[in-house]
Parts: structure tokens; sequence; C-alpha cells
């Protein structure tokens, strides 16, 4: 049984507990901005994964986005030149204090990577820049046939701030992680599971109900030994 109630519907992040099979779904929820991450996204994600992270009654947790997009990189308005305020934006305090800023970032990416439990990436559409960082920090991948990937940040000046330099390399080897860092190109989702970084790609009416299988899968196994594989894997 859902308990969607958890979390208003006009929250950021939506979190949607499956009681029944315990598995949590955490949706980003900014349609309009292709779930862009601005700093009310990332303070709510950062809440939302140490929630799921604490409840000992959930045992997978699949991330995924609303709309037409996985998550289209950090809110370009929160940058240089935006209106916005927000985390990627230096401001009076200069390059120090946007690099404090990026302690929210680290609090989401180490969140779901140091996580015991098994996190899932149900990535529907795009996964640009920092959202491709975030699908990369992810167990497990599923992706839609529509998905598409990009590092995008050489396109505004920058690196990839959200992991992506100790994560692409591992996940698509050192060649490919150098080529999508300096060229910014999109890589297609029929390349990323030909080099082993997803593992399914499916039609985008099923996406939700194959990572939920999968969560499903897991929630039903030895909770310690899980935690255990994924706690050493990771070291």
């Amino acid at each position: 049984m859902s308990d969607a109630a958890e979390t208003p519907i006009e929250s950021s992040v939506i979190r949607d507990v499956n009681s029944d099979h315990g598995f949590a779904t955490l949706t980003l929820n900014r349609p309009d901005r292709l779930n862009s991450l601005s700093n009310d996204l990332l303070e709510s994600l950062a809440a939302a994964i140490e929630s799921v992270a604490e409840d000992d009654s959930i045992r997978a947790v699949i991330i995924t986005g609303s709309g037409r997009a996985f998550c289209d990189g950090a809110d370009t308005d929160e940058m240089t030149g935006g209106e916005g305020e927000g985390p990627h934006k230096p401001g009076p305090g200069g390059p120090e204090a946007l690099r404090r800023g990026f302690k929210l970032a680290q609090k989401v990416i180490l969140g779901i990577y140091e996580m015991e439990k098994p996190v899932i990436a149900a990535i529907n559409g795009s996964a640009v820049g920092a959202g491709f960082d975030l699908a990369c920090a992810c167990d497990i991948r599923i992706a839609s046939n529509s998905a598409r990937f990009m590092a995008a940040y050489v396109h505004v000046g920058l690196f990839p701030g959200y992991g992506g330099t100790w994560l692409y390399p591992r996940l698509l080897g050192s060649a490919k992680a150098a080529e999508l860092m300096f060229t910014g190109n999109f890589m297609e989702v029929d390349e990323a599971r030909e080099l082993g970084s997803l593992n399914d790609v499916v039609p985008e009416e099923d996406l939700l109900s194959v990572a939920e299988k999968m969560a499903r899968r897991i929630a039903a196994g030895p909770p310690i030994a899980i935690r255990l594989a994924k706690t050493m894997m990771r070291r």
C-alpha cells in the first residue's frame, strides 16, 4: 500500500513509501524546469534521502523524475547571470562561498552513494550535468528508451561538480568519460547500455513498473546481507 500522503504533492520532491513491499520512491517534481536542481529541490532531496536511509522499514529506494526528464542538471537561473539565488552562484562571499555551497550537493550524492540500501535510478528522458551525476551515483540504472545523457558542464565553463569526475570513469571507462567531459556531447541510450552503465532499457510506459519490480525483489531479500554487500562494494 502506497503512503503518498507523507509528502505534499506540491513538494519539489515527492516521497512515496510502498509499505507493503518495503521500498520508497523519490520523485523530482519540477517538471516545468525539467527537474533542474534548485536550492529548494536539493534541500528537499537531501532531507528525503536522509529520511529513507534512517527508516529500517525501507529496504530499497527508487529515484525518478516527473514529466519528460529525469534531471536537467543545476538550475541555470541560480547560476551566474541568472535571476535566482542558490548554491551555484558565488554571491558576495566569492569562490569560497561557492565551494561551501556545494556541501548540499555532496550531501545528496554521498547520501545516495554511501546509503547502505540499494538505490535504483529510473531514468525517464534526459539526465544532464548534475542530473547525469545523480544517476551515476545510484547502484542500479534502468532507463526508458528516450533517455539521453550529457556531462554538460563544459558548455558553461565548468567541470563536473557533483561527483562526475570520479563516477564517469568507473562506469564508462576513462576514454569515454574523458570524451563526454571534454566535448559535452550527448550519449544516447543504446551506447550507454553497450558500455554497461545501464541494467535495462525499457519502453517509457513500463519504466516505473520495471523499477518497482526490481525494488520489490531487492526488498524481499536478506537486508543485512544486501546492506553489507553494498557497503563492501563501495569501500
